[in-house]
């Protein structure tokens, strides 16, 4: 395990190597000067070289990177152009709101969505297949974006039970503050809950077709442990990666909910600050979350060997 845990990582460092070169290449391939961004409509070429001495940019683009990646290791994403605040504290602070919401809305998902795909299988193309299979492809085809304007009108305005906008944070409205997150929430489960559901389905009807689980059948076991204590673990595998990569699409910033529901995610953040050129913040949001989609795929590898005792051999 240890062997496997170690070659894993290691493969991870040619990934995260390349993604940070990509990000800065990005960046400085973007048209414009972020020393001329900061100091705005100023008509000064001396000010403007004194800005660009300080920012770094008349050096060289080698030294330029090693400058980036020294002071990112020790987390230092630079200074925001527009809000005058330091990149790093803006992407956990707006981080921490995404994290709330996709965690709360993945878990959720899963809860619901993985028991219905092994009851899909285990009735398969009968009315309980039919039933689930069918509400999976209708929440697969609704948009995210309409997903949450019509809860917003459903709930915030017609039957005004939940706030429709604004964020307050757990830690410190307490459960109060929960409200604000049940509509985000439940539009991220009803679309993303469909992939998993569908993914699960289609992995347990292939290890329903084993000859280990025809076996235990066989021995008497009766179906309900023959479904979680065989079927499920192994079941399980392909519906992780979905799961992994679902998750790491949502951390790295859900805008369209974000912005529906004005919640000061990453995501959103990052679309702000594009709008508003503010280089260093997009960097940083990029670089964070390509490192973050990394850090998810790293750890669903390593959870692998939990649920397939093959990996362990490999």
């Amino acid at each position: 395990m240890l062997g496997y845990l170690l070659k894993r990582i290691a493969a991870s460092v040619p990934t995260v190597i390349v993604v940070t070169v990509l990000v800065f290449a990005l960046i400085r391939a973007i048209p414009g000067d972020p020393a001329s961004l900061m100091l705005g409509d100023i008509d000064n070429p001396a000010l403007l070289a004194e800005m660009r001495h300080a920012l770094g940019l008349d050096r060289p683009v080698g030294e330029q990177f090693l400058i980036w990646v020294g002071n990112a290791m020790q987390g230092d994403l630079g200074m925001s152009i527009a809000r005058r605040e330091p990149v790093m504290h803006l992407v956990l602070t707006h981080f921490a709101v995404t994290a709330q919401v996709v965690l709360t809305a993945t878990l959720l998902a899963c809860l619901v969505a993985v028991p219905a795909g092994m009851v899909a299988a285990w009735r398969q193309n009968r009315r309980a297949d039919t039933a689930i299979v069918s509400t999976s492809i209708l929440f697969v085809s609704m948009p995210s974006f309409w997903v949450g304007i019509l809860l917003i009108w459903l709930f915030g305005v017609k039957l005004n039970w939940l706030p429709v906008y604004g964020f307050e944070s757990i830690a410190q409205g307490g459960l109060g503050a929960a409200r604000y997150l049940v509509l985000p929430v439940c539009a991220i489960v009803l679309t993303e809950i469909a992939a998993i559901t569908r993914m699960m389905r289609a992995s347990t009807i292939e290890t329903l077709r084993l000859e280990y689980v025809a076996h235990a059948r066989a021995k008497g076991l009766p179906e309900k442990r023959v479904m979680l204590r065989h079927v499920l673990p192994n079941s399980f595998g392909p519906t992780l990666t979905v799961i992994g990569l679902m998750l790491g699409h949502l951390l790295s910033g859900a805008a369209v909910i974000e912005t529906v529901f004005t919640l000061p995610g990453i995501g959103r953040l990052l679309v702000e600050s594009i709008y508003a050129r503010d280089y260093p913040v997009v960097q940083g949001c990029l670089l964070f979350i390509a490192l973050l989609y990394v850090a998810v795929n790293l750890v669903v590898d390593l959870l692998y060997p939990l649920f397939d005792p093959r990996v362990k051999l490999q």
